[in-house]
């Protein structure tokens, strides 16, 4: 077999890059090396990642499962984007001690906040496992090879379980046409050190959200904590600041277009090499069906919380998530139209399948390479738009559909729990989920979620993904499905704390019959009884079979068209993206500058808005131009800037580096022009957006007079490319 792929490192052909597309592995820059350092980086490869030696990969953390974070001083100090903080913000906030509205600073280590389920995982060191991973698969069929693969996977994970202190998991790239091992370490004592205030830090709200020019800063501190070894450690009192291997340089230098500038980070999830029909899919039915569910959730949810600061409180965290993700579907349904991403597709296909029928030999391995892909993507698509309505509904709608599934195991198993001697403690759980739930949640809310969503809902999973209840609703409300909510919220038990506590008080057989009577308890159990029995059941296999259509049809590509460029589609591992500081001109008669400025901010302010009002402090060192040693050469303080760096979800919190590797910059999102890069990157028009981090600088010391915290990190200025950095002196001591 000609090993086109695993034999010969693919970025090889990195030199015809003209455009800056693309997720490296950190492991293979060295390839790279040449063509980054001729875009304007001053450092080598081995200087951004490296086994043996400090390199910047060892100041770089996945923060909480789902963005990255980076240390910014030898006392373990990370930085973060505040909407990556956001839930443990809120954790700590109340009506009485608002830290989301009037934000953060801790004065001292003792003062740093620690949370629960919070942690870092640094990356240890990357293997390619690829001849590991497949050895002695090429003969056996597609159950044998997934069996196999699946042993020799296990095998080399165990392997890392005998290394003191270190997780490993082996991951497919391109699709398990290569694997390579992630060994990692992770801190599970991570504690809230400093955040601005809302107004501050979501500055412009949903209405700038994907947006340029914008203006917000994005920015949350936090520490990492071990135990007295600087090992890895349960949260505790006796933990010490961790000691880093690396942090980072902070530049005060600021950014020039043209600028180089690269990205270090844990960007989640692409699908580059998505063919036609199944990005027709996503434009046409499965984006138009989320966008509307999430535009009913806001629609409640909005409004409400901007009229009751309590209910903000509580619904923050949610109407976050379902904003940031409603607004990118309807840029990347736009983006993906304007470029005409499914003619390129197709253009592309006919191309392909014209060079493989040409060859008998490629004709013989690939010549139903696209047709079995239709065929099992057609499967696959159905069960995964059945499976997105239903995390719609369950996930992103009301809480309390979820609330009331966890009285599953009381209802049905009471006495093989009391056998057990685990009722107790079930019991016990309940009350406190109980009394957690109803101090997060509004029940009018939830009511109204539920009547908002509904609707669409049933109307979405018509056919053989409906669940029982809903074709009984259907017979006895008809077209009027408010009224099924308003039974069922009449009538439920899970909308009265005091109703569930009398329930759980000297439980019984009989208290669980009333359970399962509950009109929203059956609601759920149908519910969930049908996703998991039609969709779930299903949808590993389908998506399997689609996995392993990809693998070759990727596999194809490469083999008929080797000259090409290829990288990985993201996967949650840390990769590395490099551009250009610059701006962009999406749409014709459209230019857009590559920075914001403060002055931007002042424009915006409207006082008492939700989104636009601002803090008297921030209002008066506006005026006064009071910027300290963070404004730029030009006298303004630039607040924002974009780049030309691919980056998608799980990017939040990555820090943007300047060709000595020193930070410049915190990302944070992407413009709206640039949201379909996840499916098609276009240089023309991708760009994404950071803050800058002179004004992250100046919000802690100018703004909270953190100055503390400025003096733990090292601050440089570079005068030059070929200038040696220069250290900039504080008048305080590190704490």
């Amino acid at each position: 077999m000609k090993r086109t792929l695993l034999t010969l490192p693919i970025l090889l052909f990195v030199f015809a890059i003209h455009a800056h597309e693309g997720m490296w592995i950190p492991t293979l820059l060295k390839v790279n090396e040449g063509h980054m350092q001729s875009e304007g980086m001053r450092i080598s490869a081995e200087e951004i990642y490296s086994i043996n030696n400090s390199s910047l990969k060892n100041a770089i953390v996945l923060f909480g499962g789902g963005c990255t974070a980076e240390i910014i001083s030898e006392q373990g100090l990370i930085l973060t984007n505040h909407h990556c903080g956001f839930g443990a913000i809120r954790t700590h906030s109340s009506v009485e001690n608002d830290l989301l509205k009037n934000g953060f600073w801790a004065e001292d280590h003792s003062k740093e906040l620690m949370n629960d389920d919070l942690k870092v995982t640094f990356v240890v060191r990357i293997e390619d496992v690829t001849l590991r991973v497949l050895n002695g698969v090429d003969e056996a069929s597609a159950e044998e090879r997934d069996e196999m693969i699946a042993e020799n996977i296990k095998s080399i994970q165990d392997e890392i379980k005998e290394e003191n202190g270190h997780e490993g998991v082996v991951k497919p790239f391109f699709y398990g046409n290569e694997y390579y091992l992630i060994v990692s370490k992770t801190y599970k004592d991570v504690r809230l050190v400093g955040a601005p205030p809302s107004s501050i830090g979501k500055y412009g709200g949903d209405t700038d959200n994907w947006m340029w020019p914008r203006h917000n800063a994005d920015f949350s501190l936090f520490r990492i904590y071990a135990g007295s070894d600087n090992q890895p450690a349960e949260p505790n009192e006796e933990n010490v600041p961790y000691k880093p291997a690396r942090s980072l340089k902070v530049s005060i230098s600021g950014v020039q277009e043209g600028d180089f500038a690269m990205i270090y980070g844990f960007p989640a999830r692409t699908s580059t090499y998505l063919p036609s029909f199944a990005v027709e899919r996503v434009i046409n039915e499965m984006n138009p069906a989320r966008i509307d569910m999430r535009s009913r959730s806001l629609a409640v949810l909005d409004p409400m919380m901007n009229n009751d600061p309590a209910i903000k409180i509580q619904y923050a965290s949610k109407q976050s998530g379902i904003s940031n993700a409603y607004k990118k579907w309807i840029g990347q349904n736009d983006g993906l139209k304007e470029l005409k991403a499914v003619q390129k597709k197709l253009d592309f296909e006919d191309k392909l399948m014209k060079r493989i029928n040409e060859d008998g030999s490629l004709k013989a391995q690939y010549g139903s390479v696209l047709t079995d892909l239709e065929k099992d993507f057609k499967a696959y698509n159905d069960l995964s738009f059945a499976r997105a309505i239903f995390i719609e509904m369950v996930f992103y709608g009301p809480d309390i559909i979820r609330y009331s599934r966890r009285f599953a195991a009381l209802a049905n198993d009471h006495k093989k729990l009391k056998e057990e001697g685990n009722l107790d403690e079930e019991i016990q759980k309940l009350k406190e989920g109980t009394d957690n739930f109803f101090a997060n949640h509004n029940v009018a809310i939830e009511q109204k979620m539920f009547d908002a969503l509904f609707p669409s809902y049933i109307s979405y999973l018509e056919g053989n993904f409906e669940p029982k209840i809903v074709a009984k609703i259907k017979n006895n409300y008809g077209s009027d499905p408010e009224a099924y909510t308003s039974y069922l919220f009449e009538k439920t038990m899970f909308t009265d704390p005091e109703k569930i506590h009398a329930l759980l008080d000297k439980f019984s057989s009989g208290k669980a019959k009333k359970i399962l009577n509950d009109p929203l308890y059956r609601f759920q159990e149908d519910q969930f009884t049908t996703y998991l029995q039609k969709v779930r059941s299903s949808y590993g296999a389908s998506e399997k079979a689609v996995d392993n259509d990809m693998r070759s049809f990727v596999k194809a590509r490469m083999e008929v068209f080797p000259d090409d460029v290829y990288w990985s589609d993201a996967n949650s591992t840390l990769r590395l993206s490099y551009g250009k500081v610059e701006g962009s001109s999406p749409r014709d008669g459209m230019s857009y500058r590559y920075y914001s400025t403060i002055d931007g901010i002042i424009e915006k302010y409207v006082p008492g808005d939700p989104e636009f009002d601002l803090p008297l402090k921030m209002l008066e060192l506006a005026e006064n131009r009071q910027y300290g040693q963070y404004a730029d050469k030009d006298g303004s303080l630039h607040v924002c800037f974009t780049s030309s760096l691919h980056t998608t979800g799980g990017n939040s919190g990555s820090p943007v580096l300047n060709g000595n590797g020193e930070l410049i910059g915190l990302n944070f999102d992407r413009s709206w022009e640039s949201t379909m890069s996840d499916i098609m990157f276009d240089p023309d028009r991708c760009r994404n957006i950071s803050v800058d981090i002179r004004y992250v600088l100046f919000i802690i010391d100018e703004f909270a007079g953190a100055k503390h915290l400025i003096n733990e990190m090292d601050l440089v200025t570079t005068k030059s490319a070929n200038s040696v950095p220069e250290i900039i002196e504080t008048d305080v001591k590190p704490m």
